[in-house]
């Protein structure tokens, strides 16, 4: 139900921006808009990775540079049967993790110095498992196509905003409903946009409490996570909010309406969900095989 919710939801963000193509220019305008989101997309699908990795200055470690981390990942990754990610660490206190890539064979995993050090090896394992599920489902792909267009829509409307105030027989809305497109459209790609992200949070959050077998150690590791991340900043991401929403917990300080805007459900939320099905699991007798954390 959520992966048909998510398809839904990415398809009202592309009618919306080809929609606003159209409002402010209408058909020209439309096929503008749409070899927007086209070249956008194609240069989302291949550099995606690289970029985000390259804005939080994430080192690429190996075997020899980070044991601990590194064997986590390939054990849960030989569980989740997906190929052995790239795996990077980044120079920041604030614990917190994300994946990245177009698919399980260009993907990578990285993981903020706080988050090593804060968490035991099985809440660690939590962490890495939720990002693999995401690798895994190829959310990565999905969150950054979602991203991107509604970039491209902010980026539209803007446009529309500095120079939509003419007479133009393209703008079937005139210039007063242009620039209400140009208020309006960007509010609502940012909150379709963030329910795509909080659909695939819950599903990663399941799908990771199932590769590494006991939900318990992510539940324990998000509270954790959540507590430090708003004790300590994170300058990267607020300098590059757009990214916020790859992140395991939301590393963003914005306060008041901007809760309105948050890019992942509540942990409160998350780690009941957690628990629930810890409880399910008990009943049924499902444990964790062993790994590299016991």
């Amino acid at each position: 139900m959520n992966t048909f919710r998510t398809g839904l939801l990415l398809a009202a963000l592309t009618g919306l921006f080809l929609a606003v193509g159209w409002l402010i220019g209408g058909g020209p305008g439309m096929m503008i808009a749409f070899l927007v989101a086209v070249g956008m997309n194609l240069m989302a699908y291949w550099n995606a990775d690289r970029m985000v990795l390259t804005m939080y200055r994430a080192q690429p470690v190996d075997r020899a540079a980070a044991p601990r981390f590194y064997a986590i990942v390939e054990e849960l990754a030989d569980r989740a049967r997906i190929p052995m990610p790239r795996v990077y660490v980044i120079d920041s206190d604030q614990p917190n993790a994300f994946a990245t890539g177009r698919n399980p064979q260009h993907a990578a995993v990285a993981a903020t110095k706080g988050i090593l050090r804060i968490l035991s090896d099985e809440e660690l394992a939590g962490v890495l498992a939720h990002e693999l599920a995401h690798v895994r489902n190829r959310d990565t792909l999905t969150m950054t196509i979602a991203a991107t267009i509604a970039g491209a829509i902010g980026m539209i409307a803007n446009f529309a905003y500095f120079f939509g105030g003419g007479n133009s027989r393209q703008q079937p809305l005139g210039p007063i409903g242009v620039l209400m497109v140009a208020i309006l459209a960007p509010i609502t790609a940012t909150l379709v946009q963030l329910a795509v992200s909080r659909t695939r949070e819950y599903d990663a959050d399941r799908e990771g409490a199932e590769i590494c077998g006991r939900p318990l150690w992510l539940a324990s590791a998000l509270a954790k996570i959540d507590e430090g991340a708003q004790l300590i900043d994170n300058p990267s991401a607020e300098a590059n909010p757009a990214t916020a929403h790859l992140f395991i917990v939301n590393p963003l300080h914005g306060q008041g309406l901007a809760s309105l805007f948050a890019t992942h459900p509540p942990i409160a939320d998350r780690i009941r969900r957690l628990q629930e099905m810890a409880a399910a699991s008990n009943a049924s007798s499902v444990t964790a095989g062993r790994g590299p954390w016991g």
